[in-house]
């Protein structure tokens, strides 16, 4: 504890209680002698710090007072005696002030009086000083006015010019740089007031233009298209002329500028003398969308509209009237088909429409995108594909096709030109192709049978060398034979056949036209060349063939003549496979060469024909028939053929002379003629012994006598002789006779009335009446039967009739139970 207690400081002395204490009443009064501080909380403080505080604060208060007194009174001591030597300088003074007093009275009275004039004047130069002032100011502020009112009168002026861009620049600046100096005047808020009614005047006004301008290149778009399609011809036409002297090394290139200025470039970096004198005739004709339409109207309005900050609105406004233009654009005229100008117009129309938004494309910034114009193109493209396709279908004129054609490619060069693409336009080409073809097809066809009607359809005669070159010439006929005979001489063929040949090659002309400027290879024009040609052949010439080969007034011997024809025609069809490699240059040996079908229709033709012929024979021989007048209850026979039937044999084998004109040669096509006549003839035998049994056994033939029965049967003998005379060459021993072998038996049958052997030899191979059916044979003797009881009716008193009566009955018995068995 002590050590504690030893620690702790000591308590304070008296002394040092005093200074503190001594310290503190200096701070005090200090604080009450200073006039900025507050007395109160001085005087709080004093009171509040420690007990009888106020008590010892009040006596030393009254000690500083005492000391403060005793330093006033020393001072005074001090400066007693200069205040009484001042006080005694003062009343010296005295008199002589009064006395300047008086001089200062005087000398103001006298300075007033002549400072009234001086104060007079001086307030009207302070007057005009103000003016003067005043002057100043105004000619300042006027200074800030004048430009104001000088734009504002430009601004109006440029109104009144039209010049609507610059109106909306001086707009700008008046708002800007020269209103904001003048504002406070009511001129400048008035024309503050009227700047956003001048801007929508100038919008609506611009609009206006704008719409006068969509409406002139609708009516300018015809000229602008027709205008860049003969150029895109121009250019096409130059750049064969250049393919052509590339080899000579004399190559020229165009350059076209967007001015529409052409100047032709050689290779040493010149003009050529001829081309700079033709030079101002060239920049005359060439004309660009920019020289046929103004398009200052889209640009001021797309600069007013930008600047006023509706470019959106503008744009939004333009492609939208764009698009309904387009619509009206590719909506074609309904009689466009009939002419070939009703498509030139359409698609110059369309092509002068997208030249037009190309320049819009390029010469703007976003007016219209690329994805825009694209998107146009593709709805235009559908458009134009599904319109020509349905006008296309009504053209029947080749030419017109043709025609339509040439300025699909053009409009589709032209646009290539542009960077539209244009594949489908190509692919529609051969759409129209298809349909150049039908239109061809039928005009050839018109053609053809033009030609046949005008043919005589008999050999062509030829009377000197110049009139078998001619011949020759024109079609490619070589016969050795017929060289070697003199002139006057006939060649096998027709006019007609010269005149096909050359149709087929001019047909070929007509189809390769399509194939111009479509860029396709030689393989390909080869292949649409032979498959055009081949559907001329098998579908054309073969219905106009068989349609003549039909025709009522074609006789046999037209037909024989069309036979040979069609030989020729069949032979000549190597040479156009020739002709159109020579105009292709693609080899035959090719692999995927189209071969022409030629062969197979003019053999078909042959056959149709042939066909005719054998039609037309038996219809002939039927005529014949029915001229036919037996008497069939005659007695018996005339002893001599009928009439009738002298006269068709002789008609018979007059025509089948006319089948020795056929070809005969040794080739594998004429080699069929005397198949032809031999055909012919059998089939004309076996008609006329089918004819003849008919006859016998008509159902309206009730009764008949054995003496008809040997009237017949001369006249039988007679096709007979006929058919053993060997009227066409190259039967075998008695083959065409077989044509009459079953009426032949049939009236041995009963002529000789060996019943007997007929019914014993029914069925035997080896049977003499092996080719008599016993139906045939009941039938015919059935009606001999009635004749018999009708023709003597007392027959049934002599014995040998009614032997024979029974005899007939008997057999009829028996072939009516052979009918019954081969039935059963």
């Amino acid at each position: 504890m002590d050590k504690v207690y030893a620690a702790l400081p000591d308590p304070p002395s008296e002394i040092e209680e005093e200074k503190v204490e001594e310290k503190a009443f200096g701070n005090f009064f200090a604080e009450l002698e200073s006039v900025e501080l507050p007395l109160g909380t001085t005087l709080r403080s004093i009171y509040d710090d420690q007990p009888n505080a106020h008590k010892r604060f009040m006596e030393k208060l009254d000690a500083r007072i005492r000391n403060h007194d005793r330093e006033i009174e020393k001072m005074c001591n001090f400066h007693h005696q200069g205040f009484v030597d001042a006080i005694t300088e003062l009343l010296k003074v005295r008199a002589d002030s009064e006395k300047l007093m008086g001089q200062v009275t005087d000398t103001n009275r006298r300075l007033q009086d002549a400072g009234r004039d001086v104060t007079a004047q001086t307030e009207e130069v302070i007057c005009c000083r103000i003016q003067q002032r005043n002057m100043a100011t105004t000619v300042e502020k006027l200074q800030l006015c004048i430009p104001v009112l000088e734009m504002y009168s430009k601004l109006k002026e440029q109104l009144d010019s039209k010049r609507y861009y610059a109106a909306l620049k001086t707009m700008e600046q008046l708002e800007k740089v020269y209103i904001p100096r003048v504002s406070q005047y009511r001129f400048c808020q008035i024309m503050a007031e009227n700047l956003p009614r001048l801007r929508e005047e100038i919008k609506e006004i611009s609009m206006s233009d704008l719409k006068d301008f969509l409406e002139s290149i609708r009516k300018h778009s015809d000229k602008v298209g027709e205008t860049a399609m003969r150029q895109a011809q121009q250019h096409r036409t130059f750049n064969s002329a250049v393919a052509k002297q590339v080899h000579t090394g004399h190559y020229s290139k165009p350059v076209y500028s967007l001015s529409g200025r052409t100047h032709t470039h050689i290779s040493n970096g010149l003009l050529t003398d001829d081309d700079a004198g033709d030079e101002e005739e060239a920049d005359e004709e060439v004309l660009t969308a920019q020289d046929l339409v103004d398009f200052s109207p889209v640009y001021r309005c797309l600069h007013i509209y930008t600047v006023l900050g509706d470019r959106e609105t503008f744009e939004n406004y333009y492609r939208k009237q764009r698009k309904k233009q387009a619509r009206l654009v590719l909506q074609p005229q309904a009689n466009m088909h009939e002419t070939v100008e009703g498509y030139r117009r359409y698609f110059n129309q369309i092509v002068g429409f997208f030249v037009v938004e190309d320049h819009i494309l390029h010469a703007t910034r976003g007016l219209v995108t690329r994805v825009f114009t694209d998107e146009l193109w593709n709805m235009a493209l559908s458009k134009i594909i599904a319109v020509l396709r349905t006008h296309s279908s009504y053209c029947d004129d080749p030419d017109l096709v043709l025609e339509l054609k040439n300025l699909i490619v053009i409009c589709a060069d032209t646009l290539q030109g542009y960077g539209f693409p244009v594949n489908r336009l190509f692919d529609l080409l051969f759409e129209v192709r298809d349909q150049y073809n039908e239109t061809l097809l039928k005009k050839w066809a018109v053609v053809f049978r033009e030609i046949f009607e005008s043919d005589n359809y008999s050999p062509i005669p030829v009377e000197t060398e110049e009139e078998y070159k001619l011949v020759t010439s024109r079609f490619p006929f070589h016969d050795p034979e017929i060289e070697k005979q003199d002139f006057p001489k006939k060649l096998p063929m027709s006019q007609s056949v010269p005149q096909i040949y050359t149709q087929v090659k001019e047909f070929i002309y007509a189809s390769l036209k399509f194939s111009e400027s479509l860029h396709r290879s030689s393989t390909e024009i080869d292949d649409m060349l032979r498959k055009s040609t081949n559907l001329l052949l098998t579908r054309t010439l073969s219905s106009c063939l068989q349609n003549l080969i039909k025709k009522p007034h074609i006789g046999l011997t037209e037909l024989v003549q069309i036979i040979i024809n069609t030989t020729h025609l069949e032979q000549a069809c190597k040479y156009l496979e020739e002709f159109i490699t020579n105009i292709t240059n693609v080899s035959p040996e090719t692999v995927h060469t189209t071969r022409l079908y030629g062969l197979s229709t003019f053999k078909d033709a042959r056959h149709a024909a042939e066909g005719e012929i054998y039609t037309k024979l038996n219809q002939k021989i039927d005529e014949f028939i029915q001229l036919a007048d037996y008497e069939w209850s005659m007695a018996e026979s005339d002893g001599r053929a009928s009439g009738y039937l002298m006269d068709l044999i002789n008609f018979l084998r007059s025509t089948f002379q006319v089948f020795t004109h056929l070809p005969n040669n040794n080739n594998d096509h004429a080699s069929m003629s005397g198949k032809v006549a031999q055909t012919a003839c059998m089939s004309a035998c076996k008609h006329l012994s089918t004819s003849l049994m008919q006859m016998l056994l008509d159902t309206e033939l009730k009764q008949i006598s054995m003496g008809a029965i040997q009237q017949f049967n001369l006249d039988v003998m007679q096709c007979e002789l006929f058919a053993s005379s060997e009227p066409v060459p190259g039967f075998q021993g008695d083959t065409l006779q077989l044509a009459f072998i079953d009426l032949r038996q049939l009236l041995d049958l009963f002529m000789v009335w060996d019943w007997s052997t007929y019914l014993a030899d029914y069925g035997q191979p080896n049977s003499k009446y092996l080719r008599v059916n016993p139906a045939t044979a009941l039938a015919l003797l059935e009606k001999m039967k009635d004749t018999n009881k009708k023709n003597n009716i007392f027959s049934q008193f002599r014995k040998n009739d009614r032997d024979k009566q029974k005899l007939i009955e008997t057999v009829v018995k028996q072939l009516r139970s052979l009918v019954n068995g081969m039935s059963s």
